[in-house]
């Protein structure tokens, strides 16, 4: 098999969640535990972070990358989902996995394979750690694919343990209530290390606190130990400056951040405090710190997040899709200075529209539309349900479709968003052309 049709085999044969939704969940680390076996083990060769949360994890993750890159080691990054390209899931110093490195897997270990069945993020994840062990990474910033507790990754023993913000996502799998999703997320919590907690959250944190103690694990809040405040955003740079206090010596940190979401203040601080533990056992130095989060997308490339990709008119595209997310998003989004706000909006059939859709302003103009993905809805039947809200706009088959119209009918000081789901942002990515 080639290239792509491994990743065919991969997608079409092996659930997926980000294709099937709550039938690509599976309730149990049998299968991980069988293939951490088969392949020996290898997350045992490299020191590890893991990272679980609803909101900011994917962020965080990136940053501490790129910390540790800036700081002199070898780093994978294990992140998901894609937007553009699989192999951005798994990379190594910034570089992602080579396509024959996926290839040669799925043929010499078919064995194995086609005997246990596993999912696709199984398979993914020992494909990733396989890699790491064997390309000599000394680091690995590890992320949750989803919830913790059961998660393909939960079962590395890592030098630290971090959650990122909890909110209201994937209900049907995880609980539906933030205590019971926070529960899933506290899962990754291990005996002995340490964990960091992103935000302290009314009926959440007590949790977080109790299950640290049955650990015997050192439990700190990264916004009782750090205060990040960011300054306005250079939207022709893309990049914003912020400063953080270290509360308990009083110290000022002073940087630039090139990701340009408000919501970037709390995931910095995560950052900061993550890093500050770390530094009892690595060579992570306050300098290094403040470059990785100023070479965050230089160093891992990250898309995605407030990610400008156009200017006249302003071109915004953000994956936030729950209610929290989405709430930040938005709100910075309104405080934008524009003639006529134009939205390109999708969701996916398994998330809450009607806890988010009140959310999104009604003067603007709605291009409603349907990720390539079989969980995405149909553009009429989400215009019909943003219609309840007052939020008016046209339907259209792909997203591409959708951008083209929304450029087409968009003045220089307009503001094109394209957001409200991870697929649209996917889609917008590969499809769209634009212009700087």
């Amino acid at each position: 098999m080639d290239y792509n049709q491994t990743l065919e085999f991969m997608y079409s044969q092996l659930p997926a969640y980000h294709r099937i939704g709550k039938a690509a969940y599976k309730n149990d680390l049998e299968n991980s535990l069988a293939l951490d076996s088969y392949f020996r083990h290898p997350h045992r060769k490299f020191r590890s972070v893991h990272i679980a949360g609803t909101n900011g994890k994917g962020s965080v993750s990136h940053m501490i990358a790129s910390v540790l890159q800036e700081a002199g080691y070898r780093t994978g990054l294990y992140t998901s989902p894609h937007l553009k390209d699989f192999r951005e899931r798994i990379r190594v110093d910034g570089k992602m996995i080579p396509k024959d490195e996926v290839t040669s897997f799925i043929r010499k270990h078919k064995t194995i394979l086609a005997s246990l069945k596993p999912s696709f993020f199984e398979m993914t994840v020992a494909l990733a750690f396989d890699y790491f062990a064997r390309a000599g990474v000394e680091f690995a910033v590890i992320e949750t694919g989803l919830g913790g507790r059961l998660d393909s990754t939960n079962i590395i023993t890592p030098e630290l343990s971090v959650i990122t913000n909890i909110g209201h996502d994937h209900a049907d799998l995880l609980g539906d209530t933030l205590l019971k999703i926070a529960a899933e997320k506290a899962g990754i919590i291990k005996p002995g290390i340490p964990v960091v907690i992103s935000e302290t959250q009314d009926g959440i944190s007590e949790l977080f606190i109790t299950t640290a103690q049955q650990n015997k694990s050192e439990i700190s809040f990264a916004g009782q130990a750090f205060d990040c405040r960011l300054y306005d955003l250079n939207y022709r740079t893309g990049k914003r400056l912020y400063s953080v206090l270290e509360k308990s010596t009083g110290l000022n940190f002073n940087g630039e951040v090139s990701l340009g979401g408000d919501y970037q203040a709390k995931n910095i601080q995560a950052v900061f405090q993550s890093i500050r533990i770390m530094q009892n056992t690595t060579r992570c130095s306050d300098s290094n710190i403040i470059d990785g989060i100023r070479r965050t997308i230089g160093n891992t490339r990250l898309m995605g997040r407030w990610q400008i990709a156009g200017r006249k008119p302003l071109v915004v595209c953000d994956t936030g899709h729950n209610h929290e997310g989405l709430s930040l998003v938005l709100s910075q989004l309104k405080s934008i200075v524009a003639d006529k706000l134009r939205i390109i909006i999708v969701f996916v059939s398994d998330k809450d529209r009607a806890s988010v859709l009140p959310l999104f302003p009604s003067d603007a103009v709605y291009y409603f539309t349907k990720a390539s993905v079989p969980r995405a809805i149909d553009e009429i039947v989400l215009m019909d349900e943003a219609g309840q809200w007052n939020l008016k706009g046209t339907p259209y088959p792909d997203v591409r479709s959708a951008f083209e119209s929304a450029l087409a009918e968009a003045s220089e000081n307009d503001v094109v968003f394209i957001g409200g789901s991870t697929f649209v942002v996917a889609d917008a990515l590969k499809t769209c052309k634009f212009e700087k």
